[in-house]
């Protein structure tokens, strides 16, 4: 029989569909990707991107703008946001509106072409989470923005559209509908039990063990209870947190080490998924919140939404997060 499952955190229903459950080579990947041609994110075509904001690796003796980075940043040719100009809020009647002003940036994540996210090495890797955070630290000083949004699209079904491996982020005048969901539906709990309920999820996943992926010292990746797709998973830090921006600097290689592990585990499960990873973090400017816990959420692309979930607001979820966990676990050995 499905279940009827209560998101604890933002009070969503998600559908568990278990009479359509499926194994996991049931979701067969047929993306079209274009390989070859120009690649404008590559070394040597620096002249075509917009000046670069932050870059690693490069000789100081090297300009700008030149070859011999490991990871550069450069603002969106096409952003969603602009950066330029003031916000103007207005009302027009009943209706608000204000100027598309914030930020868009790309984080190129290789000067390799054929490197994935999942290939990244080690040192690659940390590389990136760090430059997350200077730039969330660097576009913080700037009053007008409010949050900073950091996430990946990796293949053509979950929104990519070129092949070289970057992340981006967007920073935003105001705050996301979602971050403002998760801040009250936490705060709600807080009141009620004086405890931090991504705290407590992480304390009854470890004691359970059900849906645990995998962990280290510092990070857990596990399943969340109401996942709206399969091998929906998250990866938090085990110590209290509630801004990335205030992530010690030793817990960078354990992050980077722990989103490797889930990766790997999740392309030996289905190869060359296509994904989306998200970073959930406190609003610029706030001070820490005992009730909110950033994290990371990932989200293959398996599954597609129709006219339900559309007007429903529901999202049905073929395989149980217990099963996915099972799957992923078996799937990879470190």
């Amino acid at each position: 029989m499905p279940e009827l499952r209560k998101d604890p955190i933002l009070g969503r229903w998600i559908i568990i569909a278990k009479e359509r459950s499926r194994r996991p080579t049931d979701f067969v990947v047929q993306e079209q990707i274009v390989k070859g041609g120009f690649c404008p994110l590559c070394p040597g075509n620096e002249n075509t991107t917009p000046a670069e904001v932050l870059a690693y690796g490069r000789n100081p003796s090297q300009p700008p703008n030149s070859p011999g980075w490991e990871l550069r940043v450069v603002p969106n040719k096409y952003p969603a946001l602009v950066i330029e100009g003031g916000l103007n809020k207005e009302g027009v009647g009943i209706y608000d509106k204000m100027n598309g002003i914030g930020a868009h940036e790309v984080i190129i994540e290789s000067p390799k072409h054929e490197d994935t996210f999942i290939t990244l090495s080690p040192e690659r890797l940390i590389d990136v989470f760090w430059a997350f955070r200077d730039r969330l630290v660097d576009l913080g000083r700037d009053p007008r923005f409010k949050y900073v949004m950091v996430f990946k699209n990796s293949g053509k079904l979950a929104g990519a559209s070129l092949e070289h491996s970057h992340s981006q982020l967007v920073a935003l005048p105001i705050l996301p509908r979602m971050i403002v969901s998760e801040l009250d539906g936490s705060l709600n709990y807080f009141k009620y039990k004086e405890r931090c309920i991504f705290c407590d999820i992480i304390r009854q996943e470890q004691r359970e063990k059900i849906r645990v992926v995998c962990e280290n010292e510092h990070f857990i990746t596990l399943m969340p209870f109401a996942p709206r797709s399969p091998f929906e998973m998250w990866i938090l830090p085990k110590k209290h947190s509630s801004s990335y921006i205030h992530t010690s600097d030793f817990a960078f290689a354990a992050l980077a080490e722990i989103f490797s592990e889930t990766m790997k585990r999740l392309d030996a499960c289905i190869p060359n998924a296509p994904f989306n990873f998200v970073l959930h973090g406190a609003p610029l400017h706030s001070e820490p919140l005992e009730y909110f816990h950033w994290h990371f959420e990932i989200r293959p692309k398996l599954t597609t939404t129709a006219g339900f979930e559309w007007g429903s607001g529901f999202y049905i979820n073929p395989m149980p997060p217990e099963d996915a966990a099972v799957y992923i676990r078996e799937a990879f050995a470190k």
